[in-house]
């Protein structure tokens, strides 16, 4: 059994995306009768500062008689968003290669009411 109390049924078929720091789980199962049903899982790794980490999973169970309206509900949003939107991504926080560029950096940490001037005026002699 799992944290919640579900049984966890062995996969008979799964597909992994991996996307940035998430990465979603499609996997079919065998319900006690014997029928399939589908698990999508959301995982997210959350590092710690001691360099720990862990992750947080979200999971949906989608059984066949769902499957239509659920797929036509999710090709009308997407379809919505990239008409709406189009292709291109418009956060790049959401880029695997992405890097916070260094005057974000010093926006976000006066913002907070925090300056990284402070350290950089830190001498060795300091300490």
């Amino acid at each position: 059994m799992d944290e919640k109390g579900f049984i966890e049924q062995e996969e008979i078929f799964s597909q992994v995306l991996r996307a940035g720091r998430r990465t979603y789980f499609f996997d079919v199962r065998e319900t006690k009768a014997g029928d399939y049903y589908l698990t999508l899982t959301e995982s997210k790794k959350f590092t710690h500062e001691d360099g720990s980490f862990h992750y947080k999973k979200h999971k949906i169970y989608l059984y066949k008689e769902d499957f239509t309206e659920f797929s036509d509900m999710m090709n009308k949003a997407t379809s919505f968003i990239l008409e709406e939107k189009g292709q291109e991504v418009i956060s790049e926080r959401h880029q695997k290669d992405y890097h916070k560029p260094v005057s974000e950096e010093v926006n976000t940490s006066e913002q907070n009411g925090s300056s990284t001037e402070s350290f950089t005026d830190l001498k060795f002699e300091d300490i």
